[in-house]
């Protein structure tokens, strides 16, 4: 049984150390001979960006052996050719001039390896230009350009917004280099998490195709779903591919789902628990902010759409959440329709793994209580046995809980939503199956929470208005009476003044 590649983003060690490896060399032919040149492609952390462009260094280093029992190896011409790597995976970018010595640092790297010496009192932009002109001649062959984690530097700073326009700025000169160079350029690939338009930092490049919603690259990065059956299939034998599935594939680029390898990685790794691996690895503490900043109503997560133009332009004087969270990882395409003014994507969370990890550290997050999971699980046991006075009890609690200092000068916690949000929140990262806005033939449900032995049709009202009433007179029940689930009224009202429900009351709807 083959080793699992965990961590690891250099295709020669994953080869000649009997690692797994999914075979992307395909899709890496496609873009070599039947595209323009240059490309772009965004996709969350932990994708295996860096791996994908590993293989295409591989590839253009002419390492033909390596690729033998790969789709590649007998279809392809392997030439060497000069290759500039470029990655801001890691590096210093607090300041200005620890930016700019890290850059030197890098094109000195690749100096040396392409045994090539630049003068030393050459700007970045100069150094880069140098760089290119002097492999050039030196291999009489065109350069191949690939650069990984393009914008870490500016997001790593995103909470400091002077340094973050430092950081672009740098970063558009330093790019600027490559449409000057483009007759010495045989390719350039070009990845990172977040798209920033061109004028932020390709101005000019017009010569370069963004492949990040192209259906045919849809599956450039991740597993597919065939992928984890077939070649994972020794070290998954035995378990449910569908709960897998539902926990972790998902993430659609107008094409097929696929899964973040990490989690299948870290799945298989420590015996097939179902924990939020990656989402594990960066709290996203400054989409938690914006969220609380903007008094975002977290329900619309279930209804979210947005135009292209918003998914695909993103800069640091204008942060769009949607188009942070869609570009991050934590929402994905779930539909898309034309429109007379466009493509119109429809939003939501891609699986099982996010939406309890995300929604979790949102509550978390906008209701500050420290002993969150005592509360999670009492109001999951009271639905679970349908046991109303605990229920009432456990959300009288959750909102008792939420420090008091919160309050103060601060209108978001006067306003309904909050509290809708907060409760959404913590019901939906409890795992449940919850929709909101629920439309029926007579109106639409606030909320309906779904267990597999009850369903709940849940109305919200704020400082007097009886919920349970509307739910009746509306008749929101009948859309569920041929479930054969237990439906329940649920009516829940807010009183603002003492920051807590002031009624919970209930109906079980007989047959």
């Amino acid at each position: 049984m083959k080793k699992l590649p965990i961590g690891i983003s250099t295709l020669s060690k994953i080869i000649e150390g009997g690692y797994l490896y999914v075979d992307k060399t395909k899709i890496a032919l496609d873009l070599i001979e039947n595209g323009g040149g240059y490309y772009f492609l965004s996709r969350p952390r932990r994708f295996g960006k860096s791996l994908f462009l590993d293989t295409l260094k591989t590839i253009f280093d002419g390492e033909k052996e390596l690729f033998r029992g790969l789709y590649i190896y007998d279809k392809l011409e392997f030439e060497k050719y000069p290759v500039v790597r470029i990655s801001f995976n890691d590096g210093d970018f607090k300041t200005k001039e620890s930016f700019t010595q890290t850059i030197y640092e890098i094109l000195k790297i690749n100096q040396r390896n392409l045994g090539i010496t630049c003068d030393t009192d050459l700007s970045l932009s100069g150094c880069f230009r140098e760089l290119i002109y002097k492999a050039y001649e030196k291999y009489n062959q065109k350069v191949v350009i690939l650069v990984d984690e393009y914008d870490k530097p500016i997001l790593d700073n995103i909470e400091e917004t002077e340094v973050a326009r430092e950081m672009r700025d740098i970063l558009k000169g330093f790019y600027s280099v490559i449409k000057g160079a483009d007759e010495y350029l045989k390719f350039v690939f070009i990845t990172g998490v977040s798209k920033f338009s061109k004028v932020s930092l390709f101005s000019g490049l017009n010569n370069i195709e963004d492949i990040t919603l192209d259906k045919k690259y849809a599956t450039i990065c991740g597993y597919t779903q065939n992928d984890v059956e077939t070649t994972f299939s020794e070290h998954l034998k035995g378990q449910d591919f569908s709960k897998i599935k539902h926990w972790y594939n998902g993430y659609k680029f107008l094409g097929e789902g696929v899964y973040n390898p990490f989690d299948i990685l870290l799945f298989i790794s420590k015996g097939f628990e179902y924990r939020n691996y990656w989402f594990s690895t960066a709290t996203p503490t400054f989409l938690l902010k914006l969220i609380e900043k903007n008094s975002y109503f977290l329900p619309d997560f279930e209804n979210i759409v947005q135009d292209e133009s918003m998914l695909n332009s993103f800069d640091v004087d204008n942060i769009q959440l949607e188009t942070l969270m869609w570009q991050t990882g934590y929402l994905t395409i779930e539909s898309s329709r034309e429109t007379p003014r466009g493509i119109l994507y429809g939003l939501t969370i891609p699986n099982q793994e996010v939406r309890v990890s995300l929604l979790g550290s949102m509550a978390d997050f906008m209701s500050k209580i420290s002993n969150s999971v005592s509360i999670h699980n009492n109001i999951y046991e009271a639905l679970l046995q349908t046991n109303f006075p605990n229920l009432e009890k456990s959300i009288k609690s959750l909102f008792a809980s939420i420090p008091y200092n919160l309050y103060v000068n601060n209108p978001m916690f006067e306003r309904e939503g909050y509290y809708v949000s907060v409760f959404y929140a913590y019901i939906k990262s409890m795992g449940l199956e919850i929709t909101v806005e629920e439309a029926t033939n007579h109106g639409r449900i606030d909320m309906v929470i779904k267990y597999p032995n009850a369903i709940f049709v849940t109305e919200f009202k704020v400082d007097g208005t009886n919920s349970l009433a509307q739910i009746k007179a509306m008749n929101y029940h009948e859309k569920y009476a041929d479930d054969g689930r237990d439906v329940y009224l649920l009516g829940l009202e807010f009183d603002k003044e003492a920051r807590n429900i002031s009624t919970l009351e209930w109906e079980r709807v007989e047959e």
